[in-house]
């Protein structure tokens, strides 16, 4: 996908990390088929993984093993049944055999093959790994490093400005509405009298996809985000990963359902309820799709659930709109700052996640261009500095909860950016480039380690 498209933001995968299970995973498919371009794969001998920095400190919980594992198989996050993604770690796991797609059954033992390096981290980006093919004499094959660097995205050798400058040299701007800030949006959106949304889908339009893949793309995300939400409606019972959080929206769905229907406020209950429904999900390694990233799932879903279930009047082409409306905006972070939680942050997750179904809802409720821009903002200044220290590197506490907080303040910071007059004092661009400098003056154990905040304050036994 060029790097001006902004449908990369939203990826179908497994949970529950998209930088830290997704990302890896993709890295790892990635190294196989380049062994299998360079007609190597019949010479493997042994593979090894290793991860570095955050992927290590919190790779276990995240999953990080699992997913080089399946990596190595050759599975697909987006197209493997969660089951046979679990059945396959589990059969390599105890019999310390992994199958090559196309290639032999190599040994492969996850104490040796897959090393945890927690106290080194690879100078481009906290999120390193390296893997390494050798032969039956120990001589290395090929040898790679690769980065995620959010949201599922992964780059391979290169520093991510540096892959950009590549990126942007190879494919010419062709968008007939080009822009690089919130403030060039805007621009565009007043001169030619369109919204984010009719822009984004110009933009994709001129880049090469065609306004029929771009509906279909629409339908087959929000498909996706509706499958995974019904699922987390309807399950019960303990999430993996040992320190016994229950999952609960299924159970509040109920108790909602029988409650008497004059509690105006019911429908943040019930915002609460999708996202924690979606997040409970991708706790437990079920099928999601990054909203900006796993860890943020549930924002963007929830609003749209909302929108739904709670807003029919709106027409057909309002859950199209938001989520075009929402991907400008994550391109946005994702171009400027990060949405990399072990970069910047929680904040670079679930604010990111808000203030983009924000700005989604502020223009599907007839907000103007700039109007969606100040409840872009307003989302994300109120999660500035947000910290991200999931107990025991699970993506649990306090991940699940700060989903349904996110999206109840997206619909916030919607209703207010459409009752203010205009003359707001702080802009996106501000916000987003206070969020870079946040994350970078934010210490490492804020970000994504589990070295720090409720991770080390909650005793898990």
């Amino acid at each position: 996908m060029q790097p001006y498209s902004v449908l990369d933001l939203f990826k179908v995968g497994l949970g529950p990390s998209s930088s830290h299970t997704l990302g890896p995973m993709r890295a790892a498919e990635r190294f196989i088929q380049h062994l299998n371009e360079k007609h190597l794969l019949d010479q493997v001998h042994q593979l090894r993984a290793d991860l570095y920095g955050s992927l290590a400190l919190t790779g276990v919980g995240h999953g990080t093993d699992k997913a080089v594992v399946l990596g190595f198989c050759g599975l697909d996050p987006a197209t493997v049944d969660p089951e046979v993604a679990d059945q396959t770690f589990l059969k390599v796991k105890t019999e310390e055999q992994l199958p090559l797609p196309g290639g032999p059954e190599l040994r492969f033992s996850m104490a040796e093959s897959v090393r945890f390096f927690r106290d080194i981290f690879l100078p481009e980006h906290p999120n390193g790994m390296r893997f390494t093919a050798e032969d039956e004499h120990g001589i290395a094959l090929l040898s790679e490093t690769w980065y995620s660097v959010g949201g599922g995205a992964i780059a391979n050798e290169l520093a991510k400005n540096s892959a950009q400058r590549d990126l942007l040299a190879e494919f010419p701007d062709k968008r007939p509405f080009p822009y690089f800030n919130a403030d060039e949006l805007l621009e565009q959106a007043q001169a030619h009298d369109r919204s984010i949304a009719d822009i984004t889908l110009a933009n994709e339009i001129g880049l090469g996809t065609s306004e029929a893949d771009v509906q279909a793309w629409c339908v087959h995300i929000i498909d996706a985000m509706f499958a995974c939400l019904d699922r987390g409606m309807r399950l019960e019972g303990p999430l993996p990963g040992g320190i016994q959080v229950q999952r609960r929206a299924s159970r509040m769905a109920q108790s909602l359902e029988k409650q008497a229907q004059d509690d105006q406020l019911s429908v943040i209950d019930w915002v609460s309820v999708y996202a924690l429904a979606v997040n409970e999900e991708n706790a437990a390694g079920g099928r999601v799709v990054t909203a900006p990233t796993n860890g943020s799932a549930g924002v963007i879903p929830a609003v749209l659930a909302y929108i739904r279930n709670h807003l029919p009047k709106l027409g057909e082409t309002a859950e199209r709109d938001f989520l075009l409306t929402s991907a400008a905006i994550g391109w946005l972070y994702k171009r400027n700052a990060s949405i990399s939680a072990a970069e910047m942050g929680c904040q670079g997750e679930i604010g990111v996640a808000s203030s983009m179904a924000a700005a989604g809802l502020a223009a599907v409720l007839g907000g103007s261009a700039a109007q969606a821009e100040h409840a872009a903002e307003i989302a994300m200044e109120h999660h500035l500095g947000m910290t991200c220290d999931p107990i025991a590197g699970l993506v649990q506490i306090p991940c699940i909860e700060r989903n349904a907080f996110g999206a109840v303040k997206a619909i916030q910071a919607a209703r207010i950016a459409l009752r203010e007059p205009g003359d707001h004092r702080v802009s996106l661009d501000e916000v987003i480039e206070t969020m870079r400098q946040t994350g970078e003056d934010m210490a490492s154990k804020y970000k994504e380690t589990a070295q720090g905040g409720l991770a080390v304050n909650v005793v898990v036994c």
